[in-house]
């Protein structure tokens, strides 16, 4: 039976994905999400159960593949990708989380944060690890189970506690507690890695007074790492598993190699083919993610970007430019879900046409801090230019807006750092259906905004590395013959009046800085 398909898991913020990809067309043959439940426990901050994480990739998962009717013993091999910061602490021996997973916009180690800037180590961190010192990322995180949790530091330094990003916890739930590893991107992303001697960084681990025996090995982005096992505790007999139980565990047991895994921006990178220096994509999802391959050296930011490492294969890494917007995709969701001024993500774009612009308003949706350029995390939302005539169309239209100008953000740090001028950008995610929000990006930037045929580039770009791990490609000029472009958003001949009401947005976003302070 030919092995011709492979299973991209793509573990999100709000969703648990599978993607089932027939390697032979290029076409997705099956697909599955579930909805993943947030907990806000206190305003800043956000969780999410590890347990019911790992259920629904595994819903996911299976649901595609039956609605491909494919067999375990045809999948070739397992891609995985993963919102990135977001951290799991559990016991070794019977995998039970310690706490709740800390996600990635979760706010609770900003005093940890400010405790590292005071102390002087902002230039040695972002030297060693190419981050800037936020509760972004993991390693504070890590170090606030450990002060918080009874019993968790101590269990730590025995060696009972494993730590990981959601690819580490995945990995090692469906290798049957087996393996415990990460790659290169997900590491570069913990504030822990020194991604230029490719190691944790000892004196990172001493500061936050991390055990290093609690971090997976850092394995290659690209190439087998794992391979799946039914893990159970022993208190139930094949006999005794019910329907899905049973579907489970013969997928599992089919050994099914894992050769593919980065963070879901990386990802992204990789399956929309920028793989020369130069090259840049934005992804529009709860957030919005624009990295710029930079080849085979790190580029040091000067404009408040993340040197980060694309990913690593061959024994060999490379680096990207990023900046990360907080909230783009998840802007929408709060006009539909807090405001309740739209039904659905699609209406926001009806409503956006309905007025020929906004009005003079601005929303600046820094509802968890502000990401690249400023990292402010006491920045707040803000909606300002507000008049009696404002209407929620007004609204609306502006919040869309407020993505493409946080990209335009991001963008114009990236080309002062990087000394490359960008004559395209390739996009994908969730909100890049949005016709009317493409085109303001591409009026708003000047430049050519390019949308793929297959929008699940980060579940695309997991399955390529997994193809290219088990040599169902061989190089990637191979997988760069495979990216076929959908649609063109040609910017509008009018540079002056988008950048003026460029300007604007910037004093916008002045008056939302330190608000929280």
């Amino acid at each position: 039976m030919q092995k011709r398909y492979i299973l991209s898991l793509d573990q999100g913020t709000t969703s648990s994905r599978a993607v089932l990809f027939d390697s032979l067309t290029g076409q997705i043959a099956g697909m599955k999400s579930v909805s993943l439940k947030q907990i806000y426990p206190q305003p800043g901050w956000v969780e999410h159960d590890p347990s019911v994480i790992y259920d629904d990739q595994l819903e996911a998962m299976t649901g595609a593949i039956e609605e491909a009717a494919v067999s375990p013993e045809q999948i070739a091999c397992i891609g995985i990708t993963n919102q990135r910061e977001t951290v799991v602490v559990w016991e070794k021996s019977t995998g039970k989380p310690v706490y709740n997973a800390i996600v990635w916009q979760c706010r609770r180690s900003s005093d940890i944060c400010d405790n590292l800037k005071i102390s002087g180590l902002v230039a040695d961190i972002k030297r060693k690890t190419g981050l800037v010192i936020d509760a972004y990322f993991s390693g504070t995180k890590i170090k606030w189970i450990l002060d918080n949790v009874e019993g968790a530091r101590e269990k730590a330094e025995k060696g009972e506690l494993l730590a990981g990003t959601i690819d580490s916890w995945l990995v090692w739930n469906l290798s049957g507690g087996q393996t415990h590893v990460t790659d290169y991107s997900n590491a570069s992303r913990t504030m822990l890695y020194n991604i230029k001697e490719l190691q944790w960084d000892e004196d990172m681990l001493r500061v936050l007074d991390i055990p290093e025996c609690m971090l997976p090995k850092v394995v290659p982005s690209s190439g087998i790492c794992a391979y799946t096992k039914y893990r159970t505790d022993g208190s139930k007999t094949d006999d005794s598993l019910d329907y899905k139980e049973r579907v489970v565990k013969n997928i599992l047991d089919a050994g099914i190699p894992v050769s593919g895994m980065a963070g879901d921006q990386h990802a992204a990178l990789f399956g929309q083919a920028c793989f020369k220096p130069g090259d840049a994509k934005n992804t529009y999802g709860t957030g919005c993610f624009i990295l710029m391959n930079t080849g085979k050296t790190p580029v040091e930011s000067k404009n408040n970007l993340l040197t980060t490492i694309a990913w690593g294969i061959d024994n060999e890494v490379e680096y990207a430019l990023e900046g990360s917007v907080f909230n783009a995709g998840a802007a929408i969701q709060w006009l539909r879900d807090e405001l309740g001024i739209i039904d659905s993500a699609q209406q926001s774009d009806m409503m956006a046409e309905q007025v020929e612009d906004t009005g003079g308003v601005y929303v600046v949706p820094a509802f968890t801090g502000l990401g690249a350029p400023y990292w402010d995390m006491y920045a707040r939302g803000t909606i300002i230019g507000l008049t009696r005539g404002t209407n929620k169309m007004h609204i609306a239209r502006a919040t869309l807006e407020a993505i493409a100008y946080q990209s335009r953000d991001v963008l114009e740090a990236m080309r002062k750092d990087s000394s490359m001028e960008l004559n395209m950008l390739k996009v994908d995610g969730g909100a890049s259906v949005s016709e009317f929000l493409m085109q303001f990006q591409s009026d708003i930037l000047n430049i050519p905004v390019l949308r793929p045929v297959i929008r699940e580039t980060t579940a695309l770009g997991a399955a390529y590395l997994a193809g290219l791990g088990v040599g169902i490609w061989k190089s990637r000029e191979e997988i760069a013959d495979s990216w076929n472009l959908d649609t063109i958003f040609r910017p509008a001949n009018n540079k002056e009046h988008f950048d003026a009401l460029y300007l604007k947005w910037k004093n916008a976003v002045e008056r939302s800085m330190k608000w929280d302070l």
